[in-house]
């Protein structure tokens, strides 16, 4: 996600607030299961922090595979706190991936990208454990899905309201407007 995750936030950022500049460091990558261990989590949060300077806040995106969210979140909520009580940081999960919020705006990637048309979007996006594999099955004949090359590309066009029908998706979204400090909708 590290090549899809800025032009996911600048496209949230221009639908929330389009008259604020906004600039997103390069992502700090940490692998998923490192990132949960003891000192991992503080040590790229402490990163994060010196990276956004003090008016700066923090996003932690996170697939959460087999995790709950709501177990895992808090808890790491919680070491966040701990390190870097002086940054806003929000933590986000998608669930169980990245690609589910694809699958939620479904409708909007077929035809664009390798992805075949008609593509629908199943009933629950994000209970789907493998969406890679999903949208490999949904590419145009002999293609398949690759995350370097085809997150950016969707991440680009796809449908974010439609996407915000995927809780996982919606809490980014109403995060980013926090951390920009948005007031939110009505």
């Amino acid at each position: 996600e590290v090549e899809a995750v800025p032009v996911l936030l600048r496209r949230i950022a221009a639908c929330v607030s389009p008259d604020v500049l906004v600039e997103f460091p390069r992502p700090i990558r940490v692998g998923r299961y490192k990132i949960v261990k003891a000192g991992e989590l503080e040590r790229a949060v402490e990163l994060a922090a010196r990276r956004a300077g003090a008016e700066g806040g923090i996003l932690i995106l996170l697939d959460a595979e087999d995790d709950c969210p709501a177990e895992l979140g808090p808890k790491m909520s919680k070491r966040v706190t701990a390190v870097r009580p002086d940054h806003s940081v929000k933590i986000v999960f998608a669930k169980a991936e990245y690609e589910a919020w694809f699958l939620a705006a479904a409708r909007s990637i077929a035809g664009r990208h390798g992805v075949a048309d008609p593509v629908v979007a199943p009933p629950d996006p994000e209970a789907i454990r493998d969406a890679k594999g999903w949208l490999s099955k949904r590419m145009s004949a002999g293609q398949s899905y690759r995350p370097t090359r085809h997150q950016p590309a969707l991440t680009a066009v796809f449908d974010l309201d439609s996407a915000r029908t995927a809780p996982s998706f919606d809490k980014l979204w109403r995060d980013v407007r926090t951390l920009l400090s948005v007031p939110e909708e009505d």
